[in-house]
Formats: C-alpha cells, structure tokens, sequence
C-alpha cells in the first residue's frame, strides 16, 4: 500500500462534485479505502426517529468520506497542488509540486 499523500490535519480544496471549491480541514483519513472525510463538505442527512438517546427525533446532519481523487493539497496562498516524496535530510518528507515547499504532518 502506497503512503498517504493527504492527512488527518491537512487543508483540502474539493475538485469536483457538488462542493467543488470548498476548502476544509481533514477529519479523519481511510487509507484502506482511499476516502478522506472533510469537515463542512459532502454533509449527509439522516432522517432520525425519536429513540430513547434522543426524545426529539429530526434530521442528523454529518460528513460523508470523499474519495481522495476529489481533493487536492492546498498551499499557504490558497491554490490547489498536487503532493509528492523527496528525500530530504535523509528523512521522507511530503512536497508541494507548485511550490516545493515541505508539508508539516
């Protein structure tokens, strides 16, 4: 398995779909399945019954995995990268193609 090129903690732009141009933060990273989840993108809805845990019922919103080929690394100036390895110092480190500055993580 290939390492993983975006991270819990990393700032994504969404590159198509429904919330294409939205920018947030990696929640959570699923690298079996190659998904990431983002918070405030891809929000699902469930329609919930009213249970013991919650007297009230209505609507659950939360964020839904997207997969990793609809998001991009995004840089201090706000444009989307791509992300690659070099060996720096001796160390594997991730690398911002457009700019070849090294990505904290």
């Amino acid at each position: 398995m290939a390492a993983a090129k975006i991270k819990k903690g990393d700032q994504v732009v969404v590159l198509s779909g429904k919330d294409k141009g939205k920018t947030g933060e990696v929640v959570q990273s699923l690298p079996k399945v190659d998904k990431v989840v983002v918070s405030g993108v891809n929000v699902a809805v469930r329609h919930k019954k009213p249970s013991q845990e919650n007297p009230q019922g209505g609507l659950e919103r939360s964020e839904a995995p997207l997969h990793v080929s609809k998001v991009a690394h995004v840089t201090k100036d706000g444009k989307a990268t791509r992300v690659r390895f070099e060996e720096r110092d001796g160390k594997k480190v991730r690398v911002a193609v457009k700019t070849g500055e090294v990505i904290n993580g």
